[in-house]
């Protein structure tokens, strides 16, 4: 299960009530942040997920609206007992800012690696899978994919039918093969079907690629910017390199995700929820986020998600 709250979702400038674009992570006791604009662990504190268990932080590019919460932030986690180290993601660039942003906080009872990273098809994250995958913004840019596998199901009536001892059972369900009375007995033998895992995909501050759809597929939720909701700011969009509500919906509806949360909003875009028909009429279902919005993603048989 991944749970998921969206801690903001203004662009360029927070706005009373609108804190800037956000989205905050939980899979066990480990929290994942994807991007950290000015104010951001005000937004933590207010939702209550805690700072000792941040161990990942996703930013992705270096627009002040998405990194100039970290040094604040990095102080909040310290202040939280963290010890352990916390690892940061982003382009080209990402080390030069951070390091700058640190003057104001040296000091840190942990270590903060940083990464660099292009276009990736994945890297470990406490047993979950981090892709990314290079948009199309004014500097670099990644939009992160968070891929949770699930294993297939182990049958005991099998392996008990096949002789295999209890005590061999835990290898057969980690891939490995065993012997039984001169025979090997190998994991097809015991497990069932392939089962579908769980996807969440974070998208901002890009023009459309040809890449996206392949790379959103099938994602359980997808986060993705709608800066602009009126279509007669088109020009505007393609000048600042950013969608319009109606260009992430359709982005999602190529990706068949299942469902679709819109944020980074323009100053400008006082009612978002005025232009929400922009986005329903290709994806029933996209809603128009707001600060606390929060859902579980679950795996298939496990019980329907909660939304609020």
């Amino acid at each position: 299960m991944i749970d998921l709250i969206l801690l903001g979702t203004s662009g360029t400038i927070p706005l009373p009530g609108r804190p800037l674009s956000s989205v905050l992570g939980r899979l066990g006791p480990d929290l994942i942040l994807f991007d950290c604009g000015e104010g951001t662990q005000v937004s933590m504190r207010r939702w209550g997920w805690g700072f000792k268990g941040l161990s990942a932080i996703c930013l992705s590019h270096m627009h002040g609206d998405h990194v100039s919460g970290l040094p604040g932030l990095l102080l909040s986690v310290a202040n939280a007992g963290r010890t352990e180290p916390l690892d940061i993601y982003g382009p080209v660039g990402t080390r030069l800012v951070v390091a700058g942003l640190r003057v104001i906080a040296p000091r840190l009872p942990y270590d903060v690696r940083v990464h660099e990273l292009g276009t990736s098809d994945g890297l470990d994250w406490h047993g979950a899978t981090l892709a990314t995958l290079a948009v199309d913004h004014a500097l670099p840019c990644l939009a992160y994919r968070l891929d949770l596998a699930r294993g297939r199901q182990f049958q005991p009536a099998l392996a008990r039918a096949l002789g295999v001892p209890v005590e061999d059972w835990k290898r057969l369900q980690h891939g490995q093969s065993v012997a039984v009375d001169g025979r090997l007995v190998g994991p097809d033998d015991v497990l069932g079907p392939e089962r579908r895992g769980i996807r969440f995909a974070y998208v901002t501050d890009t023009r459309p690629t040809a890449e996206m759809p392949a790379f959103l597929a099938d994602a359980d939720l997808l986060v993705i910017e709608g800066t602009y909701g009126d279509p007669a700011d088109a020009e505007n969009a393609v000048a600042n390199k950013h969608l319009l509500f109606s260009e992430a919906a359709e982005i999602g509806r190529a990706a068949r995700v299942r469902s679709l949360w819109l944020t980074h909003f323009s100053a400008k875009l006082l009612d978002p929820d005025q232009y929400a028909p922009e986005a329903t009429r290709l994806m029933p279902d996209a809603i128009v986020g707001h600060e606390g919005l929060t859902t579980s993603l679950r795996f298939e048989d496990e019980p329907t998600p909660v939304r609020e």
